[in-house]
């Protein structure tokens, strides 16, 4: 019997220790540690783990068709034993039957196949992914990255790197309520409806026949490289709602594919079962902290669990070459709640962000084995479902073309895309002691620096009024490049000059004043001159040498922060401003 040592574990963020706290060294939340007894693994590889395992209860997995009643599952005929409808459960013929003895159920061909699959020799079974690693680089197949499949959405595809590469784990995190599950059942029901496996849309008992016989045809004769066919289903196995939970959903925001099959399951044996069984074209577990192990001992959800979990998924993923899409829970402060190894194991790691007050939804890419890391797509929320933005150049601006007292224009950049942002600006007389500072989308203490510069450097005092800036639609000026338009559209708001909508600044502003180079200034030049802005402001040292010039759009250099605003027309006050005003 294995020994039990005591833990104590975070009920809110998930960490775990040998010791009690009154308060989380995590998340800082008090009296939520809790103190549990867990055994160390009764098993040290995923091998020794399926060989002691029983037979886990195979579930059903049925397919999301639209507007079209479940239909009931027939009694068993005992005389003919059929397949039961609506489940993945194999024929129980007399050599299915020997083949499921319990007493070593792992060590049968393929446990989860027909009667007429496990009459199947035993060279033709999967060999486990240690030994095809071994294999010469001429005997692997083609590259995965010719193979890449596509999600339907071309944002999704762009923060992936070009699509999801086959044997890959691509774990996404996100808030409560953000749209990951939403987005990951449009992405399976995309993925579903390009398979074109016809054979799944008769039935769910038919579905799992045809899943579940090897197609010879299209083997490859290596194991290592052998892959899921273009025809093959979707798998989505939901750990924290029903079929039918998921059925309503699929059917709200058009989700509704015959190829697309949904399990409800929290049972670690049960979802590798219905991956053995479907041998899907994808996978997507929703999600990675509510699926538990029943040979490891610890809380569903804790470090113990997740990681053995993970363990057995990717290891599913990289023996099969089935590419998997793992929900994952995020704490208070943002962090993917469990262990810091699960992002250590797979392969992508995405962040899916947004204001709950507004519709917009970004799509980070934190780690990405197969491309770039700072990538972001953007996506737009709605009861329809989530719908990707291929141009997002005009949702951090506002409408009408009047020049306007207050606000400048900037372009940031959020990883390979320049997006533009707009900064307004409010300037009024406090009456408050300490006068206030209010900020949306905006560092506040970036603020506080840049009104000490504009009052020190360019004669502006701005210290004793209340100040408000914020940006539009949620954006992010968070950018050291976006110092030179906050500082532009507080000295428009403190002047009430207006600055022309066809101009553009960027710059970083030091504690001297002195305006600063920013990083990837061609790409916000070309940005800017292809969406019609006719002037920008420029860092005189700027790091773009011009030798690629910019049609139609005209360049202001400037050293300091007296130039530029003098540049922006914002210098020469129509009102005089005094600092008790």
């Amino acid at each position: 019997m294995a020994k039990s040592s005591v833990q104590y574990v975070c009920s809110d963020c998930g960490w775990n220790g040998v010791k009690w706290f009154g308060r989380c060294p995590s998340c800082g939340s008090w009296g939520t540690i809790e103190e549990f007894h867990e055994a160390p693994s009764r098993t040290k590889t995923h091998a020794s783990h399926r060989a002691n395992a029983p037979l886990p209860t195979v579930v059903s997995a049925q397919p999301v068709l639209p507007a079209q009643p479940v239909q009931p599952m027939q009694p068993m005929q005992p005389q003919e034993s059929p397949q039961t409808e609506g489940s993945l459960q194999p024929q129980e013929s007399p050599q299915t039957q020997e083949s499921l003895q319990p007493q070593d159920p792992w060590q049968s061909q393929d446990f989860a196949q027909p009667a007429h699959a496990s009459q199947q020799t035993q060279s033709s079974t999967r060999q486990p992914f240690q030994q095809s690693s071994r294999l010469p680089q001429s005997r692997m197949g083609r590259n995965p990255e010719d193979v890449r499949i596509h999600t339907g959405f071309s944002e999704f595809d762009r923060v992936l790197g070009g699509g999801i590469v086959p044997g890959s784990v691509v774990l996404m995190a996100g808030e409560p309520g953000i749209g990951k599950s939403t987005l990951l059942l449009e992405t399976a029901a995309n993925i579903a409806r390009q398979s074109g496996n016809s054979a799944a849309t008769n039935s769910i008992g038919d579905a799992a026949d045809s899943s579940a016989i090897p197609n010879s045809t299209t083997a490859s004769p290596t194991p290592s490289t052998t892959t899921s066919g273009t025809n093959a289903p979707v798998l989505y196995i939901s750990g924290e709602e029903s079929q039918s939970q998921v059925r309503m959903r699929a059917q709200r925001i058009g989700a509704t594919c015959p190829e697309l099959l949904i399990a409800s399951t929290t049972d670690l044996g049960s979802a590798l079962t219905l991956i053995e069984q479907t041998k899907p074209r994808l996978v997507v577990a929703d999600s990675v902290q509510t699926i538990y192990s029943d040979q490891v001992d610890g809380i569903p959800g804790g470090s113990t669990q997740v990681r053995e979990v993970a363990t057995a998924l990717i290891d599913s993923a990289k023996r099969t070459d089935t590419p998997m899409l793992l929900v994952g829970h995020v704490t208070k402060d943002g962090s993917i709640a469990g262990p810091r190894t699960l992002e250590h194991l797979v392969d992508v790691v995405c962040q899916f962000e947004g204001e709950p007050q507004t519709a917009l939804r970004l799509l980070r890419s934190i780690k990405n084995r197969f491309g770039p890391t700072d990538e972001v797509g953007c996506f737009d929320m709605s009861g329809e479902g989530i719908e990707e933005v291929r141009d997002p150049s005009g949702l951090f601006l506002s409408d009408g073309d009047d020049d306007l007292a207050g606000t400048c224009i900037t372009f940031t950049m959020d990883g390979h895309r320049s997006l533009p942002i707009e900064v307004q600006a409010l300037v009024t007389k406090s009456v408050l002691p300490s006068p206030r500072r209010a900020t949306n989308g905006i560092d506040q203490n970036r603020l506080a620096m840049i009104v000490a510069v504009v009052y020190r450097h360019a004669g502006l005092n701005l210290l004793a009024n209340d100040l408000y800036v914020s940006t539009i639609a949620g954006g992010s000026a968070r950018e050291p490049a976006d110092d030179l338009a906050i500082a532009a559209a507080l000295a428009s708001a403190a002047t009430d000059s207006p600055i022309d909508r066809r101009t553009v600044a960027f710059g970083e502003i030091s504690l001297t004043g002195q305006i600063r180079p920013v990083p990837r200034l061609e790409n916000r030049l070309r940005e800017a001159a292809r969406l019609g802005y006719k002037r920008a402001v420029v860092p005189r040292n700027r790091r773009y040498d011009g030798r690629r010039p910019i049609p139609g759009i005209e360049l202001v250099e400037v050293r300091n922060l007296a130039e530029a605003l003098r540049a922006l027309g914002v210098e020469k006050q129509r009102r005089r401003v005094t600092a008790s005003e």
